[in-house]
C-alpha cells in the first residue's frame, strides 16, 4: 500500500494519504480522511507531496468560507422569495469545489450540473454577478434569464449549469473533441452528481472519450444520496470510480472533505488530460449537509445520520486544523468571517438594487444566431396580427 504524507508550514498536522483502502461512503458521513483510491494506477510508492504554505491553506479556507456564506445567504433569500425556481446548494462540498478549481487554468473549460454556485465563484466570477443571477436580475451572469441552475459565462469558460441530469456530460465530451481537433492545450472538466453515473449518456460519453482520447476530466461528486436514495441502494457497484475501468480509463476516488487531497488528485487528472490527451474519471466523496434542494427537509435521514454530518463538515474540520497548527487563530478566523460576510452582504445588496431584465429581451438568447421565422410572441399577444 503506497503511502505519502503532506504537511503545512507552522507544523500543520500531516495527513496520511493511501492509494487504496478507502471504504465506500455512506449516505451522510464522509469517509475517513485517507486521500486517494486509484483504479489502474501503477504500483509502488507515490512521490511525497510538497509541504503547503500557510498562505495557500488560509487562501483555500477563505474560498471555502466564501462559498459557505454565499450559500447560506442564498438559502435565506429563497425563504424571502427573492430567489425563485429550484435552488441547490454546495453546503458541505466546499473542500471539493475549491480543490477542483485550484487544479484548473483560467483557460480550461468547466461544465457543471445545477448545484454550481460554488463552482462559478471558484471560476473567478464575482459574488455580485452570481447572486444577481439567482435573483433573476439583468446584471447576473446569465443576464437574469438562467437563474440558479443555469449559470453561464463564456469569458470565465464556465459553459453552463444544466438542469437535466447528465445533460452536460455529452456536451463536455464534444467540447473536448473540439479542443483536440483544434490542437489546443485546454482541458475540459465535467462535474456531476453520483446519480448521473446511472444514465446512458454517462456511459456513452466515457466510451467516446476513451475511444477518441479526449482531454476531459469527468468528476463525480458522491454525497451518498441521489436525492433521497442511497448510492448503495441504487448502484450495483457503489465505488463509482471503478466504472472507468470499463473504458480503460484511469480513475481515482478521493476524500472530498480534504481540499489539498482533492486538488492533488485533480491536478494529476488535469495534467494527464493536458499532456497525453487522455480522459480521466475522478470521484470525490463529499457530504451533503442539507437536503437535495432548499425545499427538501431531508426527512429520510435519521437523527444519527444528522449528527454524523456535523462531524463531516469540511469547513469546521479545516478551521480546527489550522488553529491547532498555529496557522489561523480564533480571532483571525473571526476577522476572515466578518470580511467574507461583508462581501456577501454587498453581493446581496447589489442583487437587490439591480433591475430585472426587460420583457423585450425574453427571446434574445433562444438561439445563438438569428433563425428565420423564429416565434417571439408573448402570451398576451394576438395569434394573428391585423
Amino acid at each position: 500500500m503506497a503511502e505519502t504524507t503532506r504537511s503545512a508550514t507552522k507544523a500543520a498536522p500531516a495527513r496520511t494519504r493511501r492509494a487504496r483502502g478507502t471504504t465506500a461512503s455512506g449516505p451522510t458521513a464522509a469517509p475517513a480522511r485517507s486521500g486517494a483510491q486509484r483504479e489502474g494506477a501503477a504500483g509502488g510508492a507515490a512521490p511525497a507531496a510538497p509541504a503547503e504554505s500557510a498562505e495557500t491553506l488560509v487562501g483555500y479556507y477563505r474560498q471555502m468560507l466564501l462559498i459557505r456564506r454565499f450559500e447560506e445567504r442564498a438559502a435565506r433569500a429563497y425563504t424571502e422569495a427573492k430567489i425563485g425556481g429550484y435552488c441547490h446548494l454546495n453546503l458541505g462540498e466546499e473542500a471539493t469545489v475549491v480543490g477542483l478549481m485550484a487544479a484548473l487554468r483560467p483557460t480550461d473549460y468547466l461544465f457543471t450540473n445545477y448545484r454550481e454556485h460554488g463552482y462559478a465563484l471558484g471560476k473567478g466570477i464575482s459574488a455580485e454577478r452570481v447572486m444577481a443571477e439567482l435573483y433573476g436580475r439583468s446584471t447576473g451572469v446569465s443576464k437574469g434569464w438562467g437563474g440558479s441552475m443555469h449559470l453561464f459565462d463564456a469569458e470565465a469558460r464556465l459553459l453552463g449549469g444544466y438542469g437535466i441530469v447528465g445533460g452536460q456530460v455529452p456536451l463536455a465530451a464534444g467540447a473536448a473533441l473540439a479542443v483536440s481537433y483544434k490542437g489546443g492545450d485546454e482541458v475540459v472538466m465535467c462535474h456531476m452528481g453520483d446519480g448521473t453515473t446511472a444514465i446512458g449518456a454517462f456511459h456513452e460519453s466515457l466510451n467516446i472519450a476513451g475511444l477518441w482520447d479526449l482531454p476531459v476530466v469527468f468528476v463525480v461528486i458522491n454525497n451518498g444520496l441521489g436525492m433521497g436514495t442511497t448510492v448503495e441502494q441504487s448502484a450495483a457497484e457503489p465505488e463509482l470510480y471503478r466504472r472507468g475501468a470499463a473504458y480503460r480509463m484511469e480513475s481515482v476516488r478521493v476524500d472530498g472533505t480534504d481540499v489539498v487531497a482533492v486538488r492533488d488528485a485533480a491536478r494529476t487528472a488535469v495534467e494527464r488530460a493536458r499532456a497525453e490527451s487522455k480522459p480521466y474519471l475522478l470521484e470525490t466523496t463529499s457530504p451533503r449537509l442539507k437536503g437535495h434542494s432548499v425545499v427538501d427537509p431531508a426527512r429520510y435521514r435519521s437523527k444519527e445520520e444528522k449528527e454524523a454530518l456535523k462531524a463531516a463538515d469540511p469547513l469546521a474540520r479545516m478551521a480546527l486544523e489550522l488553529e491547532e497548527a498555529g496557522i489561523l487563530s480564533h480571532d483571525e478566523r473571526d476577522r476572515l468571517d466578518a470580511e467574507v460576510t461583508a462581501e456577501i452582504d454587498a453581493a446581496a445588496a447589489f442583487a437587490d438594487d439591480s433591475p430585472a431584465p426587460e420583457v423585450s429581451t425574453l427571446f434574445d438568447y433562444t438561439y445563438a444566431t438569428p433563425v428565420p421565422g423564429e416565434l417571439r410572441r408573448l402570451p398576451a399577444d394576438p395569434v394573428f396580427s391585423s
